[in-house]
């Protein structure tokens, strides 16, 4: 089997990571985020999120998990780097693994898949609110949600109640089902 056919033409956007940088991408990736290999490989990151801050945070929270051996995954917001929808931001599943677990950002492997076509950004969120968005939407109560993001509940509650404007939900289910459905 020629594994590197395989990669180079999976349906998910697939990269290689050593040290939260990308040593290898396929196609579906670099079309993801409209840019070509070359943008990619050997950058950060960092260049597809949002904010240098949302990507220093995340690095951070996903260390317990990926020490665990477990695989990591999670819905975040992202954002486009190339193409007519250039600094697009856009709902992605993320998921990956430490191919070491002992050293968790050594190297990796990731697959990214485009929420947008079901789940669009519908409004303009704060780095903190994207965090809090997603974490709702993984069912997690404010509680959880302030210990995964090392803040109060109150701060999470806070930020819930500017998410429920946003979107104009009258109940946490119903921003949850807006956030799902943009």
């Amino acid at each position: 089997m020629d594994y590197r056919l395989a990669f180079d033409l999976a349906p998910l956007g697939l990269a290689l990571s050593r040290e939260r940088i990308m040593v290898d991408c396929n196609q579906a990736l670099c079309e993801m985020f409209g840019a070509d290999r070359d943008q990619l490989v050997g950058q950060s990151f960092q260049v597809l999120y949002p904010s240098a801050d949302e990507f220093e945070r995340m690095g951070q929270r996903i260390v317990p998990l990926l020490r665990s051996g477990s695989t990591y995954a999670d819905d975040r917001i992202m954002k486009r780097l190339g193409g007519r929808l250039v600094g697009e931001t856009f709902w992605c599943h993320v998921t990956g693994r430490a191919l070491d677990p002992r050293q968790p950002h050594s190297a990796g492997i990731w697959s990214f898949e485009d929420l947008s076509s079901r789940r669009p950004v519908s409004a303009t969120l704060t780095p903190r609110e994207r965090e809090v968005a997603a974490l709702l939407m993984d069912g997690l109560t404010s509680k959880e949600i302030g210990k995964a993001l090392a803040i109060s509940h109150r701060t999470v509650e806070i930020h819930r109640a500017r998410l429920m404007r946003k979107y104009q939900a009258h109940s946490t289910p119903d921003l949850v089902h807006r956030l799902l459905t943009g």
